[in-house]
């Protein structure tokens, strides 16, 4: 099948002069929301080119370097795979514990090594701050994939490019994000990307996970409506997008307090009565209980289409920060 030509608006190949060349994706704050808008039309003509012709050679002769300080599955697979489906190659560093990181070799040292054989870097670290000092000591682009309980940026443009593309836009919208809002790095972005719109932000927490009150704060300065729940019941009727996120069993070092607080909230068919007939459910996934899979084959689930739209915005930002978009 021929590959149907590029939208004339967004015209691939080399553009070295384009804003995007070279830098680093590291937080949510960088963007703004003509970014975005330009950012989730690269990625919805992403989607158009996987479907008409699967995979093409935009990034044919590059290199990403994916760097995995802790377990990945999604993201570590969807940027391997963006990066396949644009023609280029990856270098695997998934297991931290069988290269030179072992040995005692500092954060920069590593990425200076690999900037040397590629072309950019996807870094996931445990440790706030991480992505900033790699992309300090770094030539190359370093993209942000999770730093601690900072920021995950890529994960959050895929959020809201799921949110646009499942319901057609983001202003005035409500947006209930749901579960550990005090160690979960995608909903700390999320939010901080969504206030560049007009919604409403409920936020549902047991008292010990809620969102970080200068988060709150942060949005409060931008005149964004926010409230606080500790159950679901008074806001679910209302809500166009629910985010649920597990309880993250690695941040806590008493594990009977992970154990009073992981099942505060189960999504299934039962309490999602209560919900719109048109919303969506999202989930960064992994889910360990909080969304029961009874619930997967309702239409409102928008859990593992997210995931796919997670490869279409990756891909366009690949191409973005190496030219060629």
């Amino acid at each position: 099948m021929p590959t149907p030509p590029p939208n004339p608006h967004l015209p691939f190949g080399d553009q070295r002069t384009a804003p995007w060349y070279g830098k680093d994706i590291l937080s949510v704050k960088q963007f703004s929301r003509e970014d975005l808008e330009y950012i989730f039309a690269v990625a919805h003509e992403m989607h158009d080119m996987v479907n008409h012709v699967g995979t093409f050679d935009l990034l044919k002769g590059k290199i990403l370097a994916n760097l995995f300080y802790e377990p990945s599955t999604r993201t570590s697979s969807s940027f391997t795979a963006a990066m396949e489906r644009l023609g280029g190659s990856v270098i695997p560093i998934n297991e931290v514990k069988y290269s030179s990181v072992s040995k005692g070799e500092s954060l920069p040292d590593t990425v200076r090594t690999l900037e040397c054989y590629a072309d950019v870097i996807v870094l996931r670290h445990p440790e706030v701050g991480s992505a900033a000092i790699a992309a300090k000591a770094a030539r190359k682009p370093v993209i942000n994939a999770g730093d601690g309980i900072g920021e995950h940026p890529t994960q959050a443009l895929l959020d809201a490019f799921t949110i646009k593309e499942e319901l057609g836009h983001l202003d005035g919208l409500t947006v209930t994000l749901l579960g550990d809002l005090k160690h979960g790095r995608t909903v700390h972005s999320l939010a901080r990307l969504l206030s560049l719109y007009k919604v409403r932000l409920n936020y549902v927490a047991p008292d010990i996970l809620r969102m970080p009150a200068e988060l709150i704060d942060e949005i409060k300065a931008k005149k964004i409506e926010q409230a606080e729940y500790t159950t679901l019941d008074a806001c679910l009727p209302q809500t166009d997008v629910l985010y649920v996120t597990r309880v993250q069993k690695e941040r806590f070092s008493d594990e009977a307090v992970y154990e009073s607080v992981k099942g505060a909230y189960v999504i299934d068919p039962q309490v999602m009565k209560a919900a719109r007939e048109r919303m969506i459910v999202m989930h960064p996934l992994p889910r360990v209980g909080e969304i029961s899979p009874e619930f997967d084959d309702d239409p409102r689930a928008a859990y593992f289409r997210q995931m796919e739209y997670g490869l279409y915005v990756r891909m366009a930002l690949l191409a973005m920060v190496l030219g060629k978009a």
